[in-house]
């Protein structure tokens, strides 16, 4: 197994920055990275509804298992150096950084189509439950139906 990759799952914020540094490899030309944030959603309606909070739950060992092997895969399918996926939990406010998905390698477009494999395979494969509060009203968030078209992308 190719151990080339970090994961860390926590209720602590991260740095952006310090994460980005901690991929830079002086044989490694590109890292791209995507970091994810709590947001205000758009309704069907186009009428904006205010995110009070986001809480993000996670079973800790199956989670750790299916990113493990979600690294595998991008590892395998691409020419890459590493991966690192900081993944925050606990209860969110609007702004706050949710994740960060990091991956370097020698070419440029090989770390964009991993990065982008990770997210599409993190919004819809891993097991985070996420619990929405809007207008005082507390809901269970599911997978969009846009979120699944993106992972058929890497599924055929």
């Amino acid at each position: 197994m190719n151990k080339a990759y970090s994961i860390k799952i926590s209720t602590e914020d991260f740095n952006v920055g310090l994460l980005q540094q901690s991929l830079h490899n002086a044989n490694l030309g590109a890292i791209v990275t995507f970091t994810g944030t709590v947001r205000d959603l758009i309704a069907d309606d186009g009428l904006a509804e205010n995110t009070q909070a986001l809480i993000i739950d996670h079973y800790p060992v199956m989670c750790q298992k299916v990113l493990g092997d979600l690294c595998e895969q991008a590892l395998t399918r691409w020419d890459i150096g590493a991966i690192l996926i900081n993944h925050r939990v606990g209860k969110l406010e609007r702004g706050e950084q949710i994740v960060f998905v990091g991956v370097s390698s020698k070419h440029r477009k090989e770390a964009f189509f991993a990065c982008d494999f990770l997210m599409d395979f993190l919004k819809t494969k891993a097991p985070f439950w996420k619990q929405e509060t809007k207008n005082n009203q507390t809901f269970w968030v599911d997978a969009k139906d846009s979120d699944q078209q993106q992972l058929e992308k890497w599924e055929r």
